[in-house]
């Protein structure tokens, strides 16, 4: 996205909110219809159906879900080895998600790696190790 963008957007939804723009808007205060129907093309609507009522999740789904949890096994770690390990695994989720998806870089979720070795490597050169 642009530089500046987000907050353009926020401002002008936030003064929307404050004319009023979003009040008396149909299906206000009601549930909100999360059944997919208008948002599924009408030939794949039973599919769908079929699908959800089997318990299915999309393999895209499937590896969100894992990279959550890894996400967070990774927050609560002490051990730098296995801390290591499970950022390689994390980052091989964050690989193979991006890999599935057939949309532009720029949608891509981006590995964790980096903040950690530029972190292990000032840890060290602080100590004076590696001279």
């Amino acid at each position: 996205m642009f530089p500046g963008f987000d907050r353009i957007v926020e401002e002008r939804i936030k003064n929307a909110q404050k004319k009023g723009d979003f009040e008396n808007l149909p299906g206000s205060g009601e549930p909100l219809d999360l059944d997919y129907g208008s948002c599924v093309a009408e030939d794949l609507r039973l599919a769908y159906k079929i699908l959800k009522n089997a318990d299915f999740v999309p393999p895209e789904i499937e590896i969100k879900n894992e990279i959550k949890k890894t996400e967070d096994l990774l927050a609560g770690m002490k051990d730098e080895k296995e801390k290591y390990r499970t950022l390689k695994k994390l980052n091989f989720l964050i690989l193979k998600l991006n890999s599935m998806r057939e949309t532009s870089v720029n949608f891509d979720v981006p590995q964790q790696y980096t903040g950690k070795i530029i972190e292990h490597l000032d840890s060290k050169s602080s100590k004076g190790e590696g001279e």
